[in-house]
């Protein structure tokens, strides 16, 4: 390989972890305001080196989507949710990736599935006290980023009442595959937050009732109907970029 063969190879990476980048922001993966993870714990997430993660995060910030900030809570921030001109760069990568997000999404509701009835089989009354208090917190957090943490330690706490370590490590490096900030599900864009939001209050308000009464089947499926508003969202954000 010459030295224009590598640096062609180099830059064709960067692309893609740039696209990668721009539409974890579309899909809602990273919220305006946010902070990404440290350099080195993004490229490790991303399977590529810090030198091309840096590169990437370059260009975000070269086109305004993230902001860097120095000192002790610095580092890079999205600025901008998902500006029209990287339509293109989220179609490109979704279209690439389609077949093995439909695969993960649909995988990811039987895990789910299978994590909420065990839950349901194997509850403590600590964990349902855990339950309902992960709930009231995730009812108070306001919308966007602080919904989303609340949602994330909701799930994780439905995953403990399993009580069942290779499940969850199972669910666990599942989600690390599909999402670059797991266990953090995705939030969707300012125009369809607050349908997705209302819905996944009423979602978890079962999925919990359900757990707490030990009614298995049900809740199982509530968990799978839930984990569906992953793929939604990725089929809607698809839709725009294809139609813009």
């Amino acid at each position: 390989m010459t030295e224009n063969d590598e640096n062609a190879s180099d830059e064709t990476l960067i692309d893609r972890i740039t696209d990668r980048l721009i539409t974890a922001v579309a899909i809602g993966e990273f919220l305006p305001g946010t902070r990404l993870p440290a350099e080195r714990d993004l490229a490790r997430s991303l399977g590529v080196g810090r030198t091309t993660t840096r590169a990437a995060l370059e260009r975000l910030v070269s086109r305004g989507i993230l902001e860097k900030q120095r000192g002790r809570a610095g580092g890079s921030f999205v600025r901008e949710e998902w500006p029209t001109s990287e339509v293109a760069a989220v179609a490109r990568w979704l279209e690439e990736q389609w077949p093995q997000l439909v695969d993960a999404a649909i995988a990811a509701t039987h895990l789910h599935g299978a994590v909420a009835r065990l839950a349901a089989a194997n509850r403590t009354p600590e964990d349902i006290a855990l339950l309902r208090s992960h709930l009231e917190g995730f009812h108070q957090a306001q919308t966007g980023a602080a919904r989303q943490h609340a949602d994330s330690l909701l799930h994780l706490a439905i995953i403990a009442a399993a009580h069942n370590d290779t499940l969850s490590s199972i669910v666990r490096e599942h989600e690390r595959r599909f999402t670059i900030i797991a266990p953090a599900h995705l939030w969707g864009d300012a125009e369809s937050r607050p349908a997705m939001e209302e819905r996944a209050a009423r979602e978890h308000a079962e999925l919990v009732d359900a757990i707490a009464d030990g009614r298995t089947d049900d809740a199982g499926r509530i968990a799978q109907h839930h984990v569906e508003i992953d793929l939604e969202l990725l089929e809607a954000v698809r839709r725009r970029a294809l139609t813009v």
